[in-house]
């Protein structure tokens, strides 16, 4: 077994864990679980848990506070995107495990291990990754934004995760009555103004479009003229065929501008907030610092998202033509 050290290999000897035992697939028993991995490669840490330490802010906060090598999150997509935004790119390595309900970033980092499988894989031979994101009005995300009202279902989905049906059809009707009643407008790097039902900014983490360090967000305009074309692209996302829909454009950007005749609903990395109605988003190169699996020749060459391999879709249309 390796242990850390090595040339190509950062260094840990101390460890901080946030873990909310009340999310997703945490549980009361992940902190013991937790400690017992990382016995096995000789470390110990402070465990924090917010239903005991003060909340989840405080938890981060003292645990980057004790300046260690390594955070560990084990937590919902809320907290691991917490985490990451309050380290920077000077803070230390960050570990977001799949705790939650949809896991957005700990997927796009460690794929579909469970949580023990994947702390014990990135302390057998993990690596630091820098990992590139965006910001919304100050607020960060390293996966994926969905700004518009289709980002209203998300709400839907949460309240049925939660078993609380009459919420989520409460909800699922909010948003189907909001569909199609605003469009956003939006620039490209100072592009001409466009009209969307709604604007999705893919990082390079998950975008198949774009190698890591090429240094855009991917952007997806969703303009489905009535319910008939909304159905068809559910189909074609679900079939994996999002980018053959003809009511999906794509380009790419570093900076972009967003408007709308209100407050502009918007998901970032599964976590549901509300903009105002102008919203300013840019590229950051360097986010924060993860610690990942180590490339193998297995996975080097498979795709980051289940979008690899479709059709290239038609540009936007101010980039339709040659300049």
């Amino acid at each position: 077994m390796r242990l850390f050290g090595g040339a190509s290999r950062p260094r840990i000897r101390k460890v901080e864990v946030v873990a909310n035992i009340a999310s997703g697939s945490v549980g009361p028993g992940a902190p013991d679980e937790v400690r017992a991995i990382l016995a096995e490669f000789g470390l110990k840490a402070r465990v924090l848990t917010p239903q005991e330490d003060g909340g989840v802010d405080a938890c981060l906060k003292t645990a980057l506070a004790a300046r260690p090598d390594l955070l560990i999150v084990l937590a919902g997509d809320g907290t691991a995107r917490a985490a990451a935004e309050q380290a920077g790119p000077r803070g230390p390595l960050i570990a977001p495990l799949p705790g939650g309900t949809m896991n957005m970033l700990p997927h796009a980092i460690y794929g579909e291990r469970r949580w023990p499988d994947a702390l014990r894989a990135i302390l057998t031979d993990g690596v630091e990754k820098r990992i590139a994101g965006g910001e919304v009005d100050g607020r960060l995300f390293f996966v994926a934004a969905i700004l518009g009202q289709p980002a209203l279902w998300a709400d839907a989905r949460e309240a049925m995760r939660e078993g609380d049906i009459r919420k989520a059809w409460l909800r699922g009707r909010r948003a189907l009555s909001r569909a199609f009643t605003g469009r956003l407008r939006f620039s490209l790097d100072g592009k001409p103004r466009e009209k969307a039902e709604a604007l999705t900014l893919l990082c390079p983490l998950v975008s198949t479009a774009m190698a890591d360090d090429e240094g855009y967000l991917e952007a997806a305009a969703i303009d489905p003229a009535d319910a008939r074309e909304a159905f068809r692209l559910g189909v074609n996302a679900l079939a994996g065929r999002w980018r053959r829909d003809p009511s999906v454009s794509v380009d790419r950007c570093k900076r972009a501008r967003v408007w709308a005749g209100g407050r502009i609903p918007a998901l970032l990395d599964g976590e549901s907030i509300r903009l105002g109605q102008e919203a300013s988003i840019r590229y950051r190169p360097n986010a924060f610092r993860a610690l990942a699996p180590a490339p193998t020749e297995q996975n080097e060459d498979e795709p980051k998202t289940p979008f690899a391999g479709l059709l290239k879709p038609k540009l936007m249309k101010s980039d339709s033509k040659p300049a």
